[in-house]
């Protein structure tokens, strides 16, 4: 494995391991872009106003337990017919990555907004804040370190899932993993594995950087103050169980 990675010819040309890098990361932030598109707003509105917070769970729930591998399939089946390019394999991947990555974020968003201390509310109330400027002044603000922990492991579940990109005949660090396999290519396979853990933990560094840059010095205290309480509630709750 290591003489696989030390071969400069795996890392050059249009299959090259830099290739391969370059278009994972791209399928994964378009995923990302276009779930953070849909996700804010349907967060925020049920968050903010605490209208369809069933309705929202349920779907939730019901697409964290869709199969993401036979889902791209039927999409590749269903779409194949209408497109005649490479969008009909590019398509339903985003697709089924937009999936994965909308309960996360939406419900970082909606967690985030309704934990906020009830005091806090009624004190922007009171000072005569309006609907959008509660929600964008405090309530957002207030619900960000829970926004970006949405956001954050939706781009994990992304960079670990975009793999199967290369099942249905696109790039990505999968076509390590899928060539390797149909060539018996076992250093090629674990270098495909070993890429995709390492630009995860890169994206997974990033987002921790982002929450110490972006999150307020005093919520993060806050933050930090309530861990331990939030621990201890979920130990004496598991023991009550």
């Amino acid at each position: 494995m290591i003489a696989w990675f030390m071969d400069s010819a795996h890392w050059l040309g249009d299959d090259g391991l830099l290739a391969l890098i370059i278009q994972h990361v791209i399928y994964s932030a378009e995923a990302l872009f276009i779930a953070l598109i849909i996700a804010f707003p349907i967060g925020c509105y049920v968050g903010h106003t605490g209208k369809g917070t069933r309705t929202l769970i349920g779907i939730a729930n019901a697409m964290r337990a869709l199969p993401t591998f036979g889902l791209i399939i039927l999409l590749v089946i269903l779409f194949g017919p209408v497109f005649e390019s490479d969008l009909a394999f590019i398509v339903p991947c985003l697709i089924v990555l937009i999936i994965l990555a909308l309960p996360p974020i939406v419900m970082g968003i909606y967690s985030g907004i309704t934990a906020i201390d009830p005091s806090v509310i009624d004190a922007a109330v009171g000072m005569g804040y309006s609907p959008w400027r509660l929600l964008l002044t405090v309530e957002i603000p207030c619900a960000l370190p829970l926004i970006l922990s949405g956001i954050r492991s939706a781009a994990l579940q992304i960079v670990s899932t975009a793999t199967i990109a290369a099942y249905v005949s696109l790039g990505g660090l999968g076509r390590l993993i899928i060539d390797g396999r149909a060539q018996n290519d076992y250093p090629q396979m674990v270098a495909g594995a070993i890429m995709v853990g390492a630009l995860a933990l890169a994206v997974d560094f990033i987002f921790s950087f982002l929450i110490r840059f972006l999150v307020s010095s005093g919520i993060q205290r806050r933050e930090r103050r309530r861990r331990p309480l939030i621990l201890l509630a979920k130990y004496f709750r598991h023991l009550s169980h």
